[in-house]
């Protein structure tokens, strides 16, 4: 079973409708914006209540792991991320790099979500940097390359394209409207 990262781990199990998603919504109160919650819940209609709970409130439901009678659920808080403004010009639509990964154009898709958002649903042979990790992973990465930058909505992707940018980098791309919308092949615990 793959460990998925998360920042926060909140114990509903033996806890029946409502109080997984009252426990839920206290604890997210005081979580930092993109940080990742894990519940262990034993209560089976816990994955929808948490699925429904987490969209209603803008947060992100990332996926649900069965463990025996135990499910894990994960959600990353919202963050301004999510309404935030693309401003590098390089910008490439979901279907531009698609067609660009089923090319035999040689390219790198730089990954800017969170581990957790990684291992529920990416592109295949996607590089996972999370942006906050970005910096250390610079000298990795080859100059030369086509690097197409994804994350969920196209904002994070905007902050590590501006930053590879002011490295030097000259052939970066922002990919836009990033994988919330993303319809081609994908990988990961979800499938």
């Amino acid at each position: 079973m793959t460990a998925i990262e998360s920042n926060v781990q909140l114990d509903t199990k033996g806890l029946a409708c409502p109080m997984p998603i009252v426990r839920t919504k206290k604890i997210m109160k005081d979580l930092e914006a993109g940080h990742v919650l894990e519940i262990e819940a034993t209560d089976k209609g816990s994955t929808a209540d948490m699925k429904a709970w987490a969209e209603s409130t803008g947060h992100q439901y990332l996926g649900t792991i069965e463990e025996g009678s135990v499910l894990k659920h994960y959600i990353r808080k919202s963050t301004s991320e999510e309404i935030g403004v693309v401003s590098f010009p390089n910008v490439a639509t979901n279907a531009q790099l698609e067609q660009n990964l089923q090319s035999a154009a040689p390219s790198v898709v730089l990954d800017v979500r969170e581990a957790a958002e990684y291992a529920f649903n990416h592109i295949p042979h996607a590089l996972s940097v999370p942006l906050g990790d970005l910096e250390e992973w610079i000298k990795e990465l080859n100059q030369d390359d086509i690097i197409y930058v994804i994350c969920r909505t196209g904002s994070r992707s905007d902050m590590a394209a501006q930053k590879l940018a002011a490295r030097g980098f000259t052939n970066v791309w922002n990919v836009v409207p990033g994988m919330s919308e993303w319809s081609g092949q994908t990988e990961g615990l979800n499938e």
